[in-house]
């Protein structure tokens, strides 16, 4: 979860000023500038694998893929965050006057924790749904086996598949690729959260 630095409103770019200079990450929501608490060794962990497995599974192809520390700006929320996984085609299309800030991502994935899960689910999935190039969003549980699979099917329509089966192969219709289930939770310690 995310906690608001001061209580005040500030601009966009007095957000991205500060938060250039920043050695912490922020979240920017409707003009509340959030500090963003850091990852546990099991969020790291999984997030790591879900890069690694899209990393094999989209090489020679037209996609650009990052993990936590490449922002993402939402305009129509007036949103700026962080996604843990985030897989943009080809070419990149950047915030316009800015070289760091992406703007349309086709693949989001989110490892949530007990502070980020209502967040996650709720009003950062809805800000991701305005995102036109947005089609396939995956939410990976840190606590048990659990991984909630969402895909666009139309407009706005999203088919959601749930997966508790560390066997259980799972298909990605962005890319037409798959990933094992088991794989996304290799070395996790579930005894030590």
């Amino acid at each position: 979860m995310t906690q608001a630095l001061e209580q005040r409103i500030y601009t966009p770019d007095e957000y991205l000023e500060f938060e250039v200079t920043s050695e912490e990450r922020h979240e920017y929501v409707n003009g509340e500038i959030r500090l963003m608490t850091g990852g546990t060794p099991n969020h790291n962990e999984i997030a790591s694998n879900l890069l690694l497995a899209l990393k094999l599974l989209l090489k020679g192809k037209p996609y650009r893929i990052f993990i936590t520390d490449q922002r993402l700006w939402i305009g129509d929320r007036n949103l700026y965050t962080y996604p843990d996984v985030m897989v943009v085609e080809k070419p990149l299309q950047l915030q316009t006057g800015r070289t760091d800030t992406i703007v349309n991502p086709c693949f989001i994935a989110e490892v949530l924790s007990k502070s980020t899960q209502d967040y996650d689910r709720g009003e950062k999935f809805a800000a991701y749904r305005t995102i036109e190039s947005f089609r396939e969003y995956l939410i990976v549980d840190l606590y048990s086996i659990h991984v909630e699979h969402y895909v666009k099917t139309a407009v706005n329509q999203w088919l959601l598949s749930e997966y508790d089966d560390p066997n259980v192969t799972l298909s990605l219709s962005t890319f037409e690729a798959q990933i094992q289930i088991a794989d996304l939770y290799e070395n996790i310690d579930f005894d030590r959260l």
